[in-house]
């Protein structure tokens, strides 16, 4: 999404410049380019070289080179860039930037931008707070330079409250999102369901399957990326999902994740069933562990509620209704059937048959079925795979 795209970061004195160096890696896996551009007194906190090996270029902080005494033109830089990002941003530089002062060569690239500047400030509570900052921030916002807000948290000071650098992962979600492309997702509201459901046998054991929920995890991330407002319906997981835009309710059980997912059915535009919800549950769950010598014969099962069949019955025509399969013989045959037979606008296709693919895996490989198209995704990590899925729906089935 980010590829060719050219930013410059431009670092200030904040012990939060730590945080920096995972923004850029975060910036170069999406094939940005990237140029970091220090202030004197941001190199105590974080090392050009670190910053440097990152990015994959020099990282600039004088007008010229000392080794060889070439000139580093301000002007040239501004007008490179395609975005400039000035985090984390004291109040020192702020009041600088707000009056036009340049004594550095950060503030004079930041003179010679043409493209949209975006500012994260960083301080102590009581110095974002004060009347001074204040002004100055909507100062910056007047020129049309962009806020992203700190957020409250513990700081430097030992102190709490408003000051705290926003995390790595938000602002570049805001970066990725001011630098991509008008989006049909953009607004859209997405409902999403992953990961196994647990029927419980006694509070000990329980009925469930080898998902981990990363496929619809990693789908959710990719439809918040291009703006959409994302509900994750999540069974039980071993990953925590912390991400702009994704709201996340969790359940346990086939029972709880109907409930959750037919109350917010109605309001999406587009649900994607990708949770692998337990076709059977215990008939009787026993409140006390049942114990070895006691023994047990048998356990009686009953079918659990097709949810994703009760959506098909009730989806409106401006709503999308996505599914997953996941079959070990005649695929494409039953998944086909599945599709008509619940109503469904697409299915994602899975096979155990093929290495690497499916439950416990970080890879997946797939294909994704309409009543009249057939497109196969060969084996990749599940967050391009989400990314390719995302990217057929939106040429296939959402129109803007």
């Amino acid at each position: 999404m980010l590829q060719g795209k050219k930013i410059i970061i431009g670092i200030t004195g904040s012990i939060a410049a730590y945080k920096i160096p995972y923004l850029i890696r975060l910036l170069k896996k999406e094939g940005a380019e990237v140029q970091v551009v220090m202030t004197p007194f941001a190199k105590e906190f974080v090392t050009p070289l670190t910053l440097a090996t990152l990015s994959g270029r020099p990282v600039l902080t004088d007008f010229f080179d000392k080794n060889d005494g070439s000139w580093h033109s301000h002007v040239d830089l501004g007008l490179w860039a395609d975005l400039v990002l000035v985090a984390p941003l004291s109040a020192n530089t702020m009041a600088k930037m707000a009056t036009g002062v340049a004594d550095n060569f950060l503030l004079t690239v930041l003179l010679s931008a043409k493209c949209p500047v975006w500012f994260a400030p960083a301080m102590d509570l009581d110095m974002y707070r004060h009347p001074t900052t204040q002004k100055n921030i909507k100062t910056l916002q007047s020129f049309g330079y962009h806020l992203i807000e700190p957020t409250e948290g513990e700081l430097a000071s030992g102190l709490k409250g408003f000051g705290r650098l926003e995390e790595p992962e938000v602002i570049f979600s805001v970066l990725k999102e001011a630098l991509s492309p008008s989006s049909p997702f953009k607004g859209k509201k997405v409902l999403i369901s992953a990961g196994p459901t647990y029927e419980p046998i006694d509070p000990v054991r329980f009925i469930g399957n080898r998902s981990s929920g990363l496929m619809g995890i990693e789908l959710a991330k990719a439809f918040a990326d291009r703006g959409a407002e994302v509900h994750l319906v999540l069974g039980p997981s071993g990953y925590e999902v912390a991400y702009p835009s994704v709201q996340v309710t969790r359940v346990q059980t086939a029972e709880e994740m109907h409930r959750q997912v037919t109350t917010f059915f109605d309001d999406a535009d587009i649900t994607v069933m990708a949770a692998a919800v337990a076709d059977f549950t215990p008939e009787k769950s026993h409140e006390e562990k049942i114990k070895k010598e006691d023994g047990m014969d048998s356990i009686r099962l009953v079918p659990t509620k097709d949810i994703l069949k009760e959506l098909g019955g009730k989806k409106k025509d401006h709503q999308v209704l996505v599914g997953f399969a996941l079959e070990t013989e005649n695929e494409t045959r039953n998944a086909l059937k599945k599709l008509r037979s619940k109503n469904l606008d697409m299915i994602v296709l899975n096979s155990l048959k093929d290495e690497g693919a499916g439950f416990g895996y970080q890879t997946n490989k797939v294909k994704l079925l309409t009543q009249g198209k057939e497109f196969e995704i060969s084996l990749k990590l599940k967050s391009e795979i989400s990314k390719d899925i995302v990217t057929f729906m939106e040429n296939n089935l959402i129109s803007e």
